[in-house]
């Protein structure tokens, strides 16, 4: 349900193009929206800005910490750069196809240092693995003939083997937020799913020929049964065994109801070692072999990971949570050379936290905290990554990608207390947005915390209209993100003039478990409560115009949009992006049912009231609040049906209200032009009716 921010290069991609064929122009701007002294920016030039902020999609230190190999974003391509610690601004780029364009990411280092290996693009387009040897004058060589998407290549321990996940003819990469296959024939009769793959990269060493890099590509094998679709893994120390999260079944699905999963390396056998209460990320083996540690909770999206560390002993058994009653949500964890202590990065009210945990005491020490995002895999704006921090392999030197909302994204490296920044790819970047302010409020008896963006030059005084902006999850944060891509919608809204209120409300991940679980069978009454006492707070520290207060989310924001203006009519201008209406019919047509159990304690045939309770369209006869509604037609995880319904019945019920519906687009938009008008529709929305 959450926006989920992968496969960066489309997002990172934002220039001007003309809306989609057949679509109507936005609505026009009110001549004079916002006070003249927040100086609107030309669209023009917030796309031009948003395009060009440097995107760092990951940081991987070699072993003995020296250098660091990072996967950069350019426009819409992925490239691998090469730097040394000691002089970290004359990278070098890594390729595996000199003289054309591809598609390079993914990278990791071989246990000795000496190779590289990282994901490309073939001649075709399709996804391979590549390996760089260091030790002889030859580039980077493709050592797989792939015939589907692949992904998260990874060393054995002895540097011979390559573990990557593999879906083999699939046509897509797999993730319900990619434009579902339309349904032809039997629903369901074709799955394909990811498995885990091993192919055998014997070293080479200098002055050898390269054997492994040859054209006849070394044999891949799949392990583990063909139904059995692995999301996450990590090696064994010994290289026997590998743990996964995994659930048989169509992948796309089943992500919520993965279990954990020993896997040999050799036999491709598959034990079930836990079935956890909740969703499970992050599997991440002890150095002695003997437990594994995970993050567990309830979480509403693949990928965007958040809750407790748990371990649990690595032949099975009874879990134990090691980060109870924390009040921050675990969003990294990797064990730290030690088979006691797991090192995590947290995200903990509006700030981010490295720290130590010890598994046997359930104490942790922070290491590191600042009001930053920190990343070095995965993050890609939006979504937190598997790696929260970089290691060599003494644990003396860390690196990691570090920004905030005023300070973009740039590489930091240093000890894991003492990170500092070695890069300056951003130092020339146009800043879209003003000031940044943490803003935290109590909401019946919990602290609740939250953003305001201000538009640049904003002046002090001034009643600048303000929007609320709700994220998607709802198990997910606005997090101190330095706006980029087509999606950075708090960019375009405050460079037109707009303040931005990014609440976290109940539901959200920062505040511990108990919080994140605090709106279970209760969507939309806590959390819109949570949203209006911070906008109430908001209105007690800064000037707000009660006549110009707008409201806009994508996916559960989208949800909560419309569940809103049913229950007050308190904002003057809504959008909702993949929204949702009716929590029944949604139950039977999207393609992700399992992630609701969780949430509403059973499914919609045992127990309809609760989704009908939360539902938009059972209080649709409230809505007075002029509506804009945009979804896409291929949308697996918010079918655009539920635009359609609330759309019909504010039309009906003579409401001002437009859906626009892009073609080919699933629930997140990936081509340029419909990015693009996307986000002049929503500014454009509230011009209209948010206009002094």
């Amino acid at each position: 349900m959450s926006i989920r921010r992968l496969l960066a290069p489309a997002l990172a991609s934002c220039v001007l193009l003309a809306p989609p064929p057949g679509a109507a122009a936005p609505p026009p701007a009110a001549a004079h929206p916002v006070p003249a002294a927040a100086r609107p920016v030309p669209f023009e030039q917030i796309s031009a800005a948003l395009n060009g902020v440097h995107q760092f999609v990951q940081v991987a230190l070699a072993p003995d910490g020296r250098r660091f190999a990072y996967v950069e974003s350019t426009g819409d391509r992925n490239a691998v750069r090469l730097a040394d610690v000691a002089h970290p601004r004359a990278p070098h780029t890594i390729t595996a196809c000199p003289g054309r364009s591809c598609d390079e990411s993914d990278v990791a280092w071989s246990p000795d240092g000496r190779r590289l290996a990282f994901v490309t693009t073939d001649a075709a387009g399709r996804q391979q693995i590549a390996v760089e040897d260091f030790t002889v004058a030859a580039p980077a060589r493709i050592v797989t003939a792939a015939t589907g998407p692949l992904s998260t290549p990874r060393w054995s321990p002895d540097g011979t083997r390559l573990a990557f996940l593999y879906s083999p003819g699939a046509p897509k990469t797999p993730s319900p937020l990619n434009p579902r296959t339309p349904d032809a024939g039997v629903v369901g009769a074709k799955v394909y799913e990811q498995r885990l793959a091993v192919i055998a990269v014997p070293s080479t060493g200098s002055g050898q020929a390269r054997t492994p890099l040859r054209a006849a590509k070394p044999a891949v094998r799949l392990l583990g049964p063909n139904d059995l679709n692995v999301y996450e893994y990590d090696w064994s120390p010994d290289g026997t065994r590998f743990a996964a999260t995994a659930a048989h079944g169509d992948g796309d699905a089943n992500w919520w109801i993965a279990e954990l999963y020993t896997i040999d390396a050799r036999s491709g056998a598959a034990t079930r070692i836990h079935h956890p209460d909740l969703q499970i990320a992050s599997p991440r083996w002890s150095g002695d072999g003997k437990r594994i540690a995970y993050i567990g909770g309830i979480m509403s999206d693949e990928g965007i990971t958040g809750g407790d560390v748990f371990v649990v002993p690595a032949t099975g058994g009874r879990p134990i949570d090691v980060t109870p009653n924390v009040p921050a949500t675990v969003v990294t964890i990797a064990w730290n050379g030690s088979p006691n202590h797991v090192l995590a990065t947290e995200l903990a009210g509006d700030h981010m936290v490295i720290a130590s945990i010890d598994a046997d005491r359930k104490r942790q020490q922070q290491l590191w905290t600042g009001h930053q995002t920190i990343y070095a895999t995965g993050f890609v704006g939006l979504a937190p990554g598997d790696i929260g921090v970089s290691l060599s392999r003494d644990g003396k030197v860390a690196a990691a990608v570090v920004q905030s909302i005023t300070e973009p994204p740039e590489i930091a490296v240093g000890t894991l207390g003492a990170l500092h920044v070695v890069t300056a790819a951003n130092a020339r970047t146009r800043h879209l947005t003003g000031a940044a302010r943490s803003i935290t409020w109590i909401s019946e008896g919990a602290t609740v915390q939250g953003w305001l963006v201000f538009p640049p030059e904003a002046q002090a005084g001034v009643r600048y209209p303000i929007v609320t902006y709700i994220h998607g999850g709802p198990a997910y944060a606005h997090y101190p993100l330095f706006p980029s891509g087509a999606f950075a919608f708090e960019a375009w809204l405050a460079a037109r003039g707009y303040i931005v209120f990014e609440p976290n409300p109940r539901g959200s991940y920062g505040q511990g478990e108990a919080f994140t679980r605090a709106n279970v069978k209760d969507f939309g009454y806590g959390d819109l409560r949570d949203i209006l006492v911070g906008l109430d707070a908001v209105g007690s520290t800064i000037p707000v115009d009660p006549k110009r207060v707008g409201i806009f989310g994508w996916s559960y924001g989208g949800y909560m949009t419309m569940w809103a203006v049913t229950q007050t009519n308190r904002f003057k201008a809504a959008v909702s992006g993949a929204g949702l209406s009716d929590w029944l019919s949604y139950y039977g047509t999207n393609d992700i049912d399992t992630w609701m159990i969780p949430y509403f304690g059973n499914s919609v045939y045992d127990d309809p009231t609760v989704y009908g309770r939360s539902s938009p369209i059972n209080y649709i006869k409230q809505v007075k609040t002029p509506t804009l509604m945009v979804a896409g037609d291929r949308d697996a995880e918010v079918p655009v049906t539920q635009s359609y319904e609330y759309w019909h019945a504010l039309r009906d019920l003579g409401v001002p209200t437009e859906l626009v519906v892009y073609p080919g687009e699933g629930h997140l938009f990936w081509k340029v032009s419909d990015q693009r008008d996307v986000a002049r529709r929503i500014t454009g929305w509230f011009d209209r009716y948010l206009a002094p």
